[in-house]
């Protein structure tokens, strides 16, 4: 392996180790059963989110989240049975010890304090108290348990905790304004989001359209080779190519390295997680999707217009365009303006365009800097899923795993991966690393660019599903070999095996978001459920068939040669 392939290979392995994120909803969790917390009776409530709506002077206003306690009794689940309360300050504010005043159904709002919190809804539910919201000393939550002597546990007001800033949000209200009222809910998750379904629907897709964009790259290489052999010709190119790019084949070695490599990033990410990284990241997201269609080469997207790219200026303004407009105008295009994608021009400091860059260009450029600039908005997901699916499927066509043992092992290795860095690593860090990264904790963005999400739509508390790359990449790259495996063995669909791959994929993924959704929106690492399936269904079907042994050395049937391969493909088309 020459320099410039093996810098490629660290390029992508480095990519991809930045994506390898679990499917996860980012809304938090709605109900959390810490077995590590102490239950008892009357002290053995599931943690739940709790949506605290305000109303000032009768007017809705904003609205909190909180968590509810082991303690006391649960909260309305729908929001037309939960009451609209009176909301009141207690006087001493920590009520640990009676508050001066009786409160009439009231909701009170004591400060966290130093006092046991079963005393202090001990106190307010003497007083009369409908509800009790304890305003927390930090920023973040923290689970009210109750301690292992106590004996005082028939509560029966239900108790929040609310975050020092919604707190302070409150208490502003209540000095200000002569009525504030609270409504306490906590809405329940649906079992399935429509979310999930377009998901799973963008996964399968994208592999889908990749595998088939590989396979006929390769074929389309291959025809070339062949007709030169017909030819006579004395030099032919030892390296695979795809258009004007090379198709890179990875091996064992580079397979193990990119758990290394793979775990030396997410770490960096973890630890440098923050705005000004996020930022960073944007930046290399847009740098790398230029340098993976300067690898593939935009002349052979399908679909797209016939360029040759002579810059990296022409380059950036023809990504965008072969995204949007590929694959809607693949055979008009290619005939109306491929003189015009032939015909260049001198530009000074960005050297030849041709004339349908410069035609395009302002289209482009809008493209990219209106998704930049605007990424944080409510929609910008749609561009963020168009260009993430783009570089996953130029990934596809560029990197190939030569046979069933490369793709075996880096499987495997990513199997192992996944589940250190979202299960395991609680035990090191004491959270979660890769889910962590995934949503963009501390970096004060929703999350990272470099994964595929999609909001859920019916979800009463918001958030995103979310896919990382790593997720459709590494799996993708042994179903895409093993399309270009039937296509090479002359295989009936029937016959082959790209269509088991693909099935055993969309099972896999389909029992990740079961696993997510009986795990209460807990991020699950998807290769734990999708490498087992893929992996494990390929085995056993080349077993089975005979075919084992060629799969995991050669990779391809064995054949006279490459023009009698080629009649066979173009037989089977």
């Amino acid at each position: 392996m020459d320099l410039q392939k093996l810098c490629f290979v660290i390029i992508v392995t480095a990519v991809i180790s930045l994506v390898c994120y679990p499917s996860s909803v980012t809304a938090g969790d709605i109900v959390h059963d810490d077995n590590l917390a102490p239950k008892k009776p009357g002290c053995e409530n599931d943690f739940v989110l709790v949506k605290v709506q305000t109303w000032v002077d009768g007017v809705e206003d904003a609205e909190f989240v909180g968590v509810g306690a082991r303690f006391g009794t649960t909260i309305v689940s729908k929001e037309k049975n939960a009451n609209q309360i009176r909301l009141t300050l207690s006087d001493p504010l920590d009520c640990c010890s009676a508050p001066k005043h009786k409160l009439d159904g009231d909701v009170i709002m004591v400060h966290r304090g130093h006092c046991k919190f079963t005393t202090k809804a001990n106190n307010a539910e003497a007083a009369g108290a409908s509800a009790l919201l304890i305003i927390n000393n930090q920023k973040e939550l923290y689970k009210m348990v109750c301690e292992p002597d106590e004996t005082d546990l028939d509560i029966q007001i239900p108790a929040v905790m609310l975050p020092q800033d919604a707190g302070s949000s409150l208490e502003k209200m209540l000095l200000t304004n002569s009525s504030v009222s609270v409504q306490l809910y906590s809405p329940r998750r649906p079992l399935v989001d429509i979310a999930e379904v377009f998901l799973w629907l963008m996964a399968v897709g994208t592999i889908l359209c990749a595998s088939y964009w590989s396979a006929w790259s390769a074929r389309e290489a291959a025809i070339e080779q062949d007709k030169l052999l017909k030819d006579a010709v004395d030099e032919i190119p030892n390296e695979k190519a795809v258009g004007f790019s090379t198709v890179v084949d990875i091996n064992t070695t580079s397979a193990v390295l990119f758990v290394v490599i793979a775990s030396c990033f997410l770490v960096i990410l973890y630890k440098l997680m923050s705005y000004w990284f996020i930022e960073l990241l944007v930046v290399l997201f847009c740098i790398g999707g230029v340098e993976f269609y300067a690898s593939a080469g935009i002349a052979n997207l399908p679909g797209c217009f016939v360029v040759k790219p002579h810059s990296m200026f022409e380059l950036f303004i023809m990504i965008p365009l072969s995204l949007i407009w590929g694959t809607l105008v693949k055979v008009p295009i290619r005939k109306w303006f491929k003189h015009a994608g032939e015909s260049y021009i001198k530009v000074p400091f960005f050297g030849p365009l041709s004339y349908l860059t410069l035609a395009v260009a302002p289209f482009c450029i809008a493209f990219a800097v209106v998704w930049a600039v605007y990424r944080t908005v409510s929609f910008a997901w749609i561009g963020q899923d168009i260009l993430g699916i783009a570089l996953i499927i130029t990934v596809l066509q560029i990197v190939h795993v030569p046979n069933l043992k490369v793709g075996t092992v880096l499987l495997s290795c990513a199997f192992l991966y996944d589940i250190f860095w979202v299960f395991v690593s609680k035990k090191v860090f004491h959270e979660s690393v890769m889910i962590v990264v995934a949503r963009g904790d501390r970096s004060g963005e929703d999350g990272i660019p470099m994964l595929l999400k999609i909001p859920r739509l019916f979800d009463p508390w918001g958030g995103y599903s979310i896919i990382g790359f790593g997720d459709i990449l590494l799996p993708g790259l042994l179903i895409a070999f093993s399309l270009r495996y039937d296509w090479l063995a002359t295989k009936s669909l029937r016959a082959g095996y790209f269509p088991w791959a693909m099935l055993a994929y969309g099972l896999g993924l389909l029992v990740t978001y079961v696993a997510l959704n009986l795990m209460d929106g807990h991020g699950q690492p998807a290769l734990l459920y999708i490498v087992p399936f893929t992996l494990g269904t390929f085995l056993a079907l080349g077993k089975k068939r005979g075919d084992l042994r060629v799969l995991w050395t050669q990779g391809e049937p064995e054949t006279p040669c490459s023009h009698v391969r080629l009649q066979h493909s173009e037989e089977l088309d």
